[in-house]
C-alpha cells in the first residue's frame, strides 16, 4: 500500500524510508478509536515521553501524539491506522529504560501501554498469573505474595517498570543468579503484530516445541516486533528464609575473583552482587548512611535464601568461609529485615547517587562468561587513567553483568566527553568481545548502543537479525531506528 502522506521526519533526509505524519485527520480518527482523554497533544505532556533514563539531550526525540490504550483491541485498530498511513509507533511502558528504547526516533504515535495493568487471570493450581503489559512488576508479588508465591524475574527497578518493559528488555536483577531473568519466566504473550494482527503465544506450559519458540523471540525484542498487551508468567514459591552476606575485599579484583569458587562449590546464591568502593561510598553519601567501606577496595553483596531457616544460615556460613579463604577481610552478616534492606539500599541507589556528582554518564551493562570478569577490571582502570574519568563499577557479579559506568568529569566540557566517550565505549566493547562477552546483558540496544551493536556483531547475526525485522515489519513502523537504522 503506498503511503498517503510522503513528508520526512526533519533530521532523517538521508534516511529511505517516509513515513507519514499526524495530520488533524489523522488526530480525528486516534480521538474517535480511543477518546480524546485517552489522547495527548499537548506539548508540555508529550515532553515527558520524548526521553527514557538517556540522557534527553543526546538521544531525546518528542513524539507527535501520545496514546493510551486500554484493550488490546485498542491497540490492533492502533496498529492497522499506523499501516494504512505509515506512521511510526513506538511501545512505551514506564519510561525507565536505559537504552533509549522507548524513544520516538521519528515523531510518531507513542503507544504507552501504562493504562492497561489488569490482573486478567491467577491460576494457582498451575502456579501461573496474566497480566497486562502496562502493569508494574513489584504489584505482580504483592497480589499473589499472601499464597506463598512470587514472580522471580524481576530487575532492580521492581518498583517503578512494567512487565511489558522488562519483557522488551528481557529484564534481569539482582536475584539472576539462582532465578535466572525475565525469559525463564514467561510461559505465554498476547502480541498485537507490526500488522495489526493480534496473536496469543505460548501459554499455561511447560514445554512447548509446537512450532518455532515465537514467545523467546518476542522477550529481548525491544518492541521491534510488534505490542505485548499481556503475558503469561510462571510462579514460583516464595522462600520463608533469607540471610545476606556483606563481604569486604582489599582490591576489585579479588571480590571477583572469589565469584567463581563461591559458584563452584555446590552452594547457590540468590544473588552476588558486587560493588566497588566509589560505588558504595557516592551511595552512602547519597542515604546518609554508614557502611564499613574506608578499609576495603570492594564489596560483594551475597544474598541466601530457601525454605529452611538454619539450612540458609548454614549455607550462609559456608560461603562465608569460602570468602574468607579466597582472601576477605571481613563478612558482616545481615539476617535481619532492617539490616537487608540496609545493604541493598546502598546497591540500588548506586546510579542515583552519580547523578548528583555528575548528571552526563555512560551507563554501561557490558556482560562476560562470569569466570572473565576479574579479565576486564584492568581495561577499566586504564581507561581511567588514559581518559582522566571516573569509571565506578558494580553490578551483577554472579552472571558476569557489570555496569562500568562512564562519569564525566564536571569540568570537561561537552564536546571533549563525547569523544571519550566514544573512544572508551570502543576500547571497553572490543575488550568485552575478546573475552567472549556482548556489549548489553540486560539494559538493551535501543538507540545508545546501535552504532556498536554493528561494529561488535557477527554479520551474519546481524543480516538474520535484520531478515526477521524485514519479514514481521516490512513497512518498519515498529519502534523503527532501534537495534539498527531502517534500510
Amino acid at each position: 500500500m503506498s503511503t498517503p502522506l510522503q513528508q520526512e521526519i526533519p533530521g532523517t533526509s538521508s534516511l529511505p524510508h517516509r513515513y507519514g505524519r499526524v495530520t488533524p485527520s489523522i488526530m480525528a480518527e486516534l480521538q474517535s478509536l480511543l477518546g480524546q482523554d485517552q489522547v495527548f497533544t499537548d506539548p508540555d505532556k508529550l515532553q515527558a515521553y520524548s526521553h527514557d533514563e538517556t540522557s534527553i539531550e543526546d538521544y531525546g526525540h518528542q513524539p507527535e501524539v501520545v496514546v493510551f490504550p486500554r484493550s488490546t483491541q485498542q491497540v490492533a485498530d492502533l496498529v492497522l491506522l499506523a499501516n494504512r498511513y505509515r506512521i511510526p509507533l513506538t511501545p512505551r511502558g514506564a519510561g525507565s529504560g536505559l537504552s533509549g528504547g522507548a524513544i520516538p526516533l521519528f515523531g510518531g504515535i507513542v503507544v504507552s501501554l501504562e493504562k492497561m495493568q489488569r490482573v486478567r487471570d491467577i491460576d494457582y493450581e498451575n502456579m501461573t498469573i496474566t497480566v497486562e503489559a502496562g502493569m508494574v512488576t513489584n504489584d505482580i508479588n504483592n497480589v499473589v505474595r499472601d499464597h506463598g508465591l512470587f514472580y522471580a524475574g524481576y530487575p532492580m527497578s521492581l518498583e517503578t517498570c512494567t512487565i511489558g518493559g522488562n519483557i522488551a528488555e528481557n529484564a534481569g536483577g539482582g536475584k539472576a543468579v539462582k532465578y535466572g531473568v525475565t525469559s525463564r519466566y514467561v510461559l505465554g504473550l498476547e502480541l498485537v503484530t507490526p500488522s495489526g494482527e493480534v496473536v496469543r503465544l505460548g501459554g499455561k506450559l511447560a514445554k512447548d516445541v509446537t512450532g518455532y519458540d515465537l514467545v523467546h523471540l518476542i522477550v529481548g525484542s525491544e518492541g521491534t516486533l510488534g505490542i505485548v498487551t499481556a503475558a503469561t508468567l510462571r510462579l514460583i514459591g516464595l522462600p520463608k528464609a533469607t540471610c545476606d552476606l556483606l563481604v569486604l575485599y582489599a582490591t576489585p579484583q579479588a571480590a571477583i575473583s572469589s565469584v567463581p569458587t563461591i559458584l563452584t562449590n555446590g552452594l547457590v546464591p540468590t544473588a552476588i552482587e558486587f560493588m566497588d568502593r566509589s560505588s558504595v561510598e557516592a551511595s552512602c553519601r547519597y542515604l546518609n548512611e554508614s557502611l564499613p567501606y574506608e578499609t576495603c577496595g570492594a564489596m560483594l553483596l551475597i544474598e541466601m535464601d530457601g525454605s529452611d531457616q538454619a539450612q540458609v544460615e548454614h549455607d550462609a556460613e559456608a560461603v562465608g568461609e569460602l570468602c574468607l579463604q579466597q582472601g576477605a577481610l571481613e563478612v558482616y552478616v545481615a539476617d535481619n529485615r532492617t539490616t537487608r534492606e540496609r545493604v541493598w539500599s546502598v546497591r540500588r541507589n548506586i546510579a542515583e547517587a552519580f547523578k548528583v556528582y555528575s548528571p552526563v554518564q555512560s551507563l554501561e551493562d557490558i556482560v562476560v562468561p562470569p569466570a572473565r570478569i576479574p579479565d576486564i577490571l584492568p581495561t577499566l582502570a586504564e581507561l581511567e587513567r588514559e581518559f582522566g574519568i571516573t569509571i565506578p563499577c558494580y553490578g551483577h557479579a554472579g552472571d558476569g553483568n557489570l555496569h562500568a559506568t562512564l562519569v564525566n568529569p564536571p569540568d570537561m566540557d561537552m564536546e571533549r566527553w563525547h569523544a571519550v566517550e566514544h573512544e572508551a565505549l570502543e576500547i571497553l566493547y572490543a575488550a568485552v568481545t575478546q573475552l567472549g562477552g556482548k556489549i548489553s546483558g540486560e539494559h538493551g540496544i535501543g538507540l545508545k548502543r546501535k552504532r556498536y551493536m554493528a561494529e561488535f556483531m557477527d554479520p551474519v547475526e546481524l543480516k538474520l537479525i535484520k531478515a526477521i525485522k524485514q519479514a514481521w515489519d516490512p513497512l518498519c513502523i515498529m519502534n523503527p531506528g532501534k537495534l539498527f537504522d531502517p534500510e
